[in-house]
C-alpha cells in the first residue's frame, strides 16, 4: 500500500523525527513499518497514533531520538472534525456498524452550540470499546471484536479550543486543541446522547502536533523517492533541533566522550541560564549526545544518553 520498496539505497543513519501525512485507510502502524523499510530501522516510535480513517499529521521518532519521546509525547494536538448527527456506531465512527437512530435532530444551531460547551475546559472522558486503551494488558478492540464486555475508565482530559459551525442541518465541523489522550470519537458519542438524537465521527484530520504541523509532514511517496536517492535525511529534523525550548551548548570530543559514559558535565553560565532544568548537550560536528538534568547551577547529569 502507497510503498514501492524496490531500489531503496538509503544507507545513512537518521536520527531525529520525521513528519508524515498520513493517508485514510491504513493503521499507524502501517506506516511505522514502511518507515523502517525506507529508514532500513527497527528504532522507530510515534507520537500519538491515528485511527485507520483519520488522515494527517503522524511524527515518528526515528533512529538514537526515540529515546527523546519522552518529552514530546505528551504535547496538545489539533485536529479537524466532521461529526454526523443522527447516526451511530459501535466504533463511534463511519469505520463501524453504523446504525441511523430515526430521533428528530435538533434545527435550531444555538441548542448545538450550547451542547457542546460541555465538551470544553476540563472533562471527564470514556474512552470507546474499540480503542487501545488496554484492558488488563489485552487492547479494548481485541475484547470487543471478541464480544466480550469491556469497561475503560474514565480519564480527566482538557479541550483547550473547540471552534464548530454548522455544514448542513445533520453535519457539524470542528477544530480542536485538546491534551494527548482525548478521543474525538468519544466528544462525538456524548455529543449525540447530549443532544438525544446520537451522533458519530465522520471524518478526522490531525493537523497539529505540540510544535509539529502538518504543512511540514510528507507524502509517503515522496518519502520513498528520497529514500531510493539516499537522501531520506532530509525530510528528517535532527535530534539536536527537537525541544527548542530547552538550551544548547557545543562540547568537544573529550567530554563527549565523558557524557556518553555517564558522567556529569558542566555548562556556561554565558551559554544556558543558570538553573534550567534541562540542557541539550551537542557533539563538535553537531549530533545530540544527551538530555541533560540540572544537579546544582551549571552542573548536569547526562540522563538521556543518545
Amino acid at each position: 500500500m502507497f510503498f514501492d520498496s524496490t531500489a531503496i539505497k538509503q544507507t545513512n543513519p537518521v536520527n531525529g523525527i520525521v513528519l508524515i501525512d498520513k493517508p485514510s485507510g491504513c493503521t499507524s502502524h502501517d506506516v511505522v513499518n514502511i518507515w523502517r523499510r525506507l529508514a532500513r530501522t527497527k528504532r522507530v516510535g510515534h507520537l500519538g497514533t491515528l485511527d485507520p480513517m483519520a488522515t494527517g499529521l503522524l511524527a515518528l521518532v526515528t533512529g538514537s531520538a526515540t529515546r527523546l519521546a519522552q518529552f514530546l509525547n505528551q504535547q496538545d494536538k489539533t485536529y479537524q472534525a466532521e461529526i454526523t448527527l443522527g447516526l451511530v456506531s459501535d466504533t463511534y465512527d463511519a469505520e463501524g456498524e453504523v446504525v441511523a437512530t430515526n430521533a428528530p435532530v435538533p434545527q435550531s444551531w444555538s441548542v448545538i452550540e450550547a451542547a457542546l460547551l460541555r465538551f470544553k475546559g476540563n472533562i471527564i472522558q470514556t474512552p470507546p470499546p474499540v480503542s487501545a486503551k488496554k484492558v488488563n494488558g489485552v487492547p479494548a478492540y481485541k475484547l470487543a471484536r471478541q464480544q466480550v464486555p469491556v469497561e475503560l475508565k474514565p480519564v480527566e482530559l482538557e479541550v483547550k479550543n473547540l471552534c464548530a459551525r454548522p455544514l448542513s442541518p445533520t453535519k457539524i465541523a470542528l477544530e480542536i486543541t485538546c491534551t494527548a489522550g482525548t478521543y474525538i470519537r468519544s466528544i462525538a458519542h456524548d455529543l449525540g446522547i447530549a443532544l438525544g438524537c446520537g451522533a458519530l465521527l465522520s471524518s478526522l484530520r490531525r493537523t497539529q502536533a505540540g510544535d509539529f504541523s502538518v504543512t511540514k509532514a510528507h507524502a509517503i511517496p515522496y518519502l520513498t523517492q528520497l529514500a531510493q536517492q539516499d537522501r531520506l535525511a532530509e525530510a528528517v529534523i535532527p535530534s539536536k533541533d527537537l525541544l527548542p525550548q530547552v538550551p544548547l551548548e557545543h562540547f568537544g570530543d573529550l567530554v563527549e566522550a565523558q557524557i556518553r559514559q555517564g558522567r556529569d558535565f558542566r555548562t556556561s553560565p554565558f551559554v544556558v541560564p543558570p538553573g534550567a532544568p534541562l540542557v541539550k548537550a551537542v557533539s563538535r560536528n553537531g549530533e545530540l549526545i544527551a538530555i541533560g538534568q540540572l544537579k546544582i547551577p551549571n552542573l548536569y547529569h547526562p540522563g538521556t544518553v543518545l
